[in-house]
């Protein structure tokens, strides 16, 4: 048998910056950012999220001006081509044919530049348009909600919904560059401002308890729209989500997705109320979710799992929704989810959860029997909170059947 094979590395790296006002045109990032791996004008072609465009009026203006500005680093290929923003736009393909078409109308080229401007979603769909696109464009991320400004846009995915299953279709695609623009988010509606505050408690929980009782002690902060507490919060976040990116996996090739603490279930749930929940919310609900199944498994300790739960009430999320408890065939259909999420990797099941806070446990086997009854104690705790049975102001104890 005769055979050939070959070995190779590929060495990918980004910045991840952060500044105010990025469109100002003293503000020199974005040019130098282009600057870096082009020695003549690039052209750049913007896609924006509509709500962005909705909240920001002045931008394509803005937008135009800089370009004009800074002629000698980039050209503006195009007028910018504005997307709905949300699932929405994850779930219409014909959205991300709109943004190839323009891709090749325009003339975008691999040393060309696609800056998408946006929430998740969309800079998920921009971001795989652009891989796919000339098998790869160069793409800058301006995430402008907290969720994609600490996690989602920091990382190296890339995705659309099809099937009916989040996120089936993506690539890995690393971008040149994510530019963290904290003016954006003065804009956001409530939900929106939270919803991106459970990614953080996510991986502190997981990785680092200093960082989970930072959250706690600025939990009244971030509840009033503190800039300086929103800042420190997305700035340790994605931090800690590029230093896992770079830690020995960053394409998910074993079985293994730590960060996808409590994902399994929010998915599920997304799908499950039509995307009515925003991903956020889903993952906080996944999250209480799966502390409450390490409880009552023996893993974590009562007072741990009221503590956690206790803070995703007090930021506003909500731990328990009636789509936990929908049935099919017999079976709550929140179950499928795990189905769902090991086929997404391919092999062994492997779910994260805890066994303290700042210490993740991956399991390969859920218990339905236990998932079961942690919706049903979720629920509980949720009506009890709704009804203000329980204190913010006071240590609560969770009781749970041992």
């Amino acid at each position: 048998m005769r055979s050939i094979q070959q070995s190779f590395a590929v060495q990918f790296n980004y910045g991840i910056y952060f500044t105010e006002d990025i469109f100002e045109q003293e503000n020199a990032m974005l040019r130098d950012v282009v600057q870096q791996s082009s020695h003549a004008p690039a052209k750049v072609f913007f896609v924006i999220d509509s709500g962005v465009a909705e909240s920001h009026p002045f931008l394509l203006q803005s937008i135009l001006n800089y370009t004009t500005t800074h002629a000698d680093a980039m050209t503006l290929a195009a007028k910018p081509l504005i997307i709905p923003g949300g699932e929405a736009c994850k779930n219409n393909p014909e959205v991300l044919q709109q943004v190839l078409e323009s891709i090749n109308q325009y003339g975008i080229c691999r040393h060309s530049y696609l800056v998408a401007i946006g929430g998740g979603a969309v800079l998920d769909l921009a971001g795989f348009a652009a891989a796919i696109a000339h098998r790869g464009i160069r793409l800058i991320r301006i995430p402008t909600t907290v969720l994609s400004q600490n996690d989602s846009g920091v990382g190296v995915k890339n995705s659309m919904n099809a099937f009916g299953k989040k996120n089936f279709l993506g690539t890995f695609a690393p971008p040149v560059a994510v530019i963290n623009d904290s003016n954006f988010l003065l804009t956001l509606d409530e939900r929106d401002w939270r919803s991106g505050i459970s990614e953080a408690i996510k991986v502190a929980l997981i990785k680092d308890a200093s960082f989970y009782h930072s959250i706690k002690a600025d939990a009244s902060l971030l509840k009033q729209r503190d800039m300086r507490a929103m800042n420190r919060l997305i700035h340790r976040c994605a931090e800690m989500h590029v230093e896992h990116i770079g830690g020995g996996d960053p394409f998910e090739f074993g079985s293994s997705r730590p960060l996808d603490f409590g994902h399994w279930a929010a998915h599920k749930l997304e799908q499950l109320s039509n995307y009515s929940l925003r991903h956020g919310e889903a993952v906080a609900i996944g999250i209480a979710l799966d502390i409450v199944y390490a409880r009552l498994s023996g893993m974590l300790s009562a007072e741990a799992c009221n503590d956690i739960l206790n803070l995703l009430h007090k930021l506003g999320f909500d731990i328990y929704t009636e789509h936990l408890s929908t049935i099919e065939n017999g079976q709550l259909s929140i179950l499928r989810g795990l189905t769902e999420f090991r086929e997404h990797l391919g092999g062994q099941l492997t779910i994260m959860l805890l066994d303290e806070i700042g210490h993740g446990v991956e399991v390969h086997q859920i218990n339905e029997t236990i998932v079961t009854e942690a919706v049903k104690v979720l629920q509980q705790k949720q009506h009890q909170l709704s009804s203000n049975i329980l204190s913010e102001s006071k240590e609560t104890e969770l009781v749970v059947p041992l």
